[in-house]
């Protein structure tokens, strides 16, 4: 069974994947094999450019976790949608250096559902786990992902409203 673990950047994909590779767990890491799908750059939004039907076409398929802000375009059994409150994201975005449009950019999509949307467009909602990871241990979060893939925790999501954050 292959599980996706998507979300908007900061949220806590490579560092909660990284916990369950330590478990034990198969995860590939999107960014580890994005490089021969980068088609541009697109300069205004400072990011690359992927062709991800390609990469969906592409993408062999593992026995364990795919990590990634894609991983919901991915042929997964089981999807996580990680999420974080907007304003905890911001931080944890600002210490990673990124600019302040980029910041906005990104806690934005967050507080406007933008993974999670997309992923309840491709995935049959039994298949869908919602998860925040605000405020949230790393182990925590692996626990609770390894026991939606144990079926010990039911498919759950859109009961987080974080619209407030949204600066018009």
């Amino acid at each position: 069974m292959m599980c996706g673990i998507t979300g908007t950047p900061g949220t806590g994909k490579s560092v909660i994947a990284d916990e369950l590779s330590r478990r034990g767990h198969t995860v590939v890491h999107i960014t580890d094999i994005i490089q021969p799908y980068v088609i541009g750059d697109d300069k205004k939004r400072d990011t690359q450019v992927i062709d991800v039907d390609r990469l969906a076409a592409e993408f062999k398929p593992v026995d364990g976790f795919v990590e990634g802000h894609f991983a919901h375009l991915l042929p997964c059994d089981r999807i996580v949608v990680l999420r974080c409150r907007p304003d905890e994201l911001a931080s944890r975005l600002k210490s990673r250096a990124y600019s302040a449009k980029k910041i906005q950019e990104n806690t934005d999509a967050e507080a406007l559902d933008v993974c999670l949307i997309e992923t309840v467009e491709q995935y049959d909602p039994a298949h869908i786990l919602e998860l925040d990871s605000t405020g949230r241990d790393l182990v925590w979060c692996a626990d609770r992902i390894e026991g939606f893939v144990r079926g010990e925790i039911p498919a759950s999501f859109g009961t987080l409203d974080w619209s407030s954050f949204v600066k018009v």
